[in-house]
């Protein structure tokens, strides 16, 4: 049987097939219409304007994904920091928008996954010519993440590590005085996110989760320039670019809601590969009712460490409070807050997260010059 041509350019063999569009293309026309998707996203949305200074979420991979090569090859891999931030140079100086890019990565401290994972992206720091900033949850938090699954066990221990995340983003984004985040989220974790809060009922997250770019009172824009590129092709692109990538998961994420969503969503894929556009599309037709959004609580500033919150306390200080409590598996639910009010006065010496916008300076990593 003869090589079948690239679709695109008709000259050279088609060596994959994508699966967003089922098209058999070489690597280079794969490369162009990649890169050139995001480039449509990014001036479609107005994601950016020159001179913004931009902090790339650099993990050095994400959740376990696995993607079928044409003709026969299986590759599992985690891959979306690392080609986000290969993808955000190349346009940046391809199309000269005139950004100035840091690296910035959050360690969990999860001993075999992250501190594995970090030695990725300093590598990609050298690679890409670009700062890094690396921001501990024992810095900010005085907890681990495996000192948190010590105490609560393996359940719920994603919704602790999730809201000190975003939140360690936010802070880290703020020392370093940077206008824009830019996470490596892509249209599979999107239409994930639809799914969940259709299964949870959750209106108002659902109202917003489709959002390309969000951006709260007190908090640094982020952005999500992955929004339609499937959790597949940027396999694809990081094994075909040969690109340095991280490729362990989590060790305490498989027992995770979003798996549930995750398996039920590649089954779809599977019948019909363009469902995950498809429901993003349709989180992004629901409308959320007027009465609604006034019933939602307005946001302000937690009382104790300064983070936008719809409380007095943000999540991250009840979760931690709940801690050094050792009550930390019951503060998942709105009713933590009166059941540690119910145990008297916060104790003088609780550790405390530092206020917002007082974070310590933070020293930048910058790549050696040899």
């Amino acid at each position: 049987m003869a090589p079948t041509s690239c679709s695109l350019c008709r000259d050279a063999k088609a060596i994959l097939k994508r699966p967003k569009t089922g098209q058999q293309i070489c690597k280079d026309c794969f490369f162009f219409v990649f890169e050139t998707e995001v480039h449509h996203t990014i001036t479609e949305a107005e994601l950016f304007k020159s001179g913004d200074r931009v902090a790339i979420g650099a993990s050095g991979g994400k959740g376990k994904t696995t993607a079928v090569i044409w003709p026969d090859m299986l590759i599992v891999l985690m891959a979306d920091s690392t080609v986000l931030a290969y993808v955000m140079k190349t346009l940046n100086d391809r199309y000269n928008y005139g950004l100035e890019l840091f690296l910035l990565s959050i360690d969990e401290g999860i001993t075999g996954y992250r501190d594995d994972s970090l030695e990725t992206v300093k590598r990609n720091q050298q690679q890409y010519d670009m700062p890094l900033k690396i921001l501990s949850y024992d810095e900010l938090y005085g907890w681990t993440m495996d000192a948190i699954v010590e105490q609560i066990g393996k359940k719920n221990n994603c919704t602790f590590c999730g809201v000190f995340r975003r939140q360690a983003l936010d802070r880290g984004a703020n020392s370093l005085n940077v206008d824009h985040i830019v996470t490596g989220h892509n249209a599979d974790d999107i239409a994930e996110t639809v799914l969940m809060n259709i299964m949870r009922g959750d209106i108002a997250r659902l109202g917003r989760c489709t959002l390309i770019c969000t951006q709260g009172e007190d908090t640094i824009k982020r952005s999500k320039p992955f929004k339609y590129a499937y959790e597949k092709e940027i396999v694809m692109y990081a094994y075909f670019k040969k690109l340095d990538y991280f490729s362990t998961e989590c060790i305490y994420s498989p027992d995770a809601y979003r798996g549930h969503a995750r398996t039920f969503l590649k089954d779809l894929e599977a019948a019909r590969p363009s469902a995950i556009i498809d429901i993003i599309h349709s989180g992004e037709a629901f409308e959320v009712k007027e009465e609604i959004k006034a019933a939602q609580k307005a946001q302000q500033t937690c009382k104790r460490c300064g983070y936008m919150s719809s409380n007095d306390l943000c999540k991250a200080c009840t979760l931690l409070e709940g801690l050094e409590r050792g009550m930390a598996s019951s503060v998942i639910t709105d009713r933590a807050r009166k059941k540690m009010d119910a145990m008297g006065p916060t104790p003088e010496n609780l550790r405390t997260i530092p206020l917002f916008r007082s974070t310590p300076t933070i020293t930048v990593e910058m790549p050696s010059q040899s």
